[in-house]
């Protein structure tokens, strides 16, 4: 239950944290996609754990296998599965966990709904479950680079009080890349570092926001009413582990301005076509992708497995402490920022198909 996401471009993730492996099934996928499985495995790097001394030092290469769907280098049109076992498991790390809440985790609410939970690194609760969207997210960017020439670029903009400020018209995957904790402003990438360095020291966590620019966005992705694409990007990025709020174009900040400031005029460009001449809309106007830059945010709270000793209850009901033991991100951002993409190209690839299907069915020309 809850663990299939999309319509047409759909996937199932599955596994736990310190079971036997995790990955994804992915059904609708367009046949002869030329695939191959180092796209993915590309993707899975950067969001994979270990791999700086900012993140839970767990050591995962997160190879993955795909299991079905791709024969010789191309997919078939049937279901494709991803597979990535768990090597790195250390699940008496979490015997404690057993038996206490850790504060703010998923612990307690799984525990009252199913009345049962993997307390190993969290089971389906853990940040590890990603593993499938992300590698999902690879092919769905793939289809969209080669439909449209879609690019996705996810990046850090604020780390707890440290904000930098980007230009998400000119930012590029290399400058995202080039360091750790993947914030395109050099300066303020090192001082982002070194408060995460600390903050670990101190046994303590802290988070921040990630922003998402898509370019080349078709006109006419989402649908009205229930259906809109920013509805479904907010979905698509609120169920990310340890997400906690989203906002697109101006988003909280358009409030304080009036409406004649806000509006984006529109005016005709060289081409003919229809231009807005600011983009406080964000590239989404009436829940349908307008042409300009989509462009959202993301906020992620401090991880909520620490190792400081906060108060907490027992399984059976007695209030007691809990000094988390356990391989945990100081800070979720730096691994953050492939998961955002992921679950923004899925939203996107699967209404490029929906809207492919109802409006360019009798006029494939359009």
């Amino acid at each position: 239950m809850g663990n299939t996401f999309g319509h047409l471009f759909r996937i199932t993730t599955f596994g736990e944290s310190h079971g036997g492996g995790v990955g994804v099934i992915i059904d609708g996928c367009p046949p002869r996609l030329s695939l191959d499985i180092s796209e993915i495995q590309q993707e899975l790097d950067r969001r994979r754990p270990g791999q700086s001394k900012i993140t839970t030092p767990r050591k995962e290469s997160d190879t993955c296998e795909i299991l079905s769907g791709v024969f010789e280098g191309q997919t078939l049109g049937t279901p494709i599965m991803i597979m990535v076992k768990n090597k790195d498991t250390r699940p008496q790390d979490y015997d404690e966990m057993a038996k206490k809440y850790r504060p703010s985790h998923a612990d307690a609410t799984y525990d009252a709904k199913y009345g049962i939970r993997n307390w190993q690194g969290g089971g389906r609760s853990s940040a590890r479950e990603t593993i499938g969207r992300v590698a999902a997210g690879a092919i769905a960017k793939k289809i969209l680079k080669q439909v449209a020439n879609v690019e996705i670029i996810g990046y850090v903009t604020r780390i707890k009080d440290l904000e930098a400020a980007i230009d998400p018209a000119t930012v590029t995957l290399e400058q995202v890349e080039s360091n750790i904790v993947r914030c395109p402003h050099p300066d303020r990438a090192q001082q982002m570092i070194q408060l995460i360095e600390d903050i670990r020291d101190q046994g303590d966590s802290i988070g921040g926001v990630v922003e998402c620019v898509v370019r080349n966005a078709p006109t006419g992705l989402g649908s009205p009413v229930f259906d809109k694409l920013e509805a479904d990007l907010a979905k698509a990025v609120m169920s990310l582990p340890a997400s906690k709020g989203f906002e697109i174009g101006s988003g909280f900040a358009g409030t304080l301005l009036t409406g004649s400031q806000h509006n984006d005029e529109f005016y005709i460009d060289d081409t003919g076509a229809v231009r807005t001449l600011s983009n406080r809309s964000g590239g989404v106007q009436g829940g349908i992708s307008n042409g300009e830059l989509i462009i959202l945010r993301v906020a992620f709270k401090p991880t909520a497995t620490i190792r400081k000793e906060q108060k907490t209850v027992t399984r059976e009901g007695e209030e007691t402490t809990l000094a988390a033991k356990g391989r945990h991100d100081p800070c979720v951002l730096p691994r953050a920022v492939p998961m955002v993409e992921a679950m923004v190209a899925l939203v996107l690839c699967d209404h490029l198909l929906r809207h492919h299907g109802q409006c360019r069915t009798l006029n494939p020309e359009d």
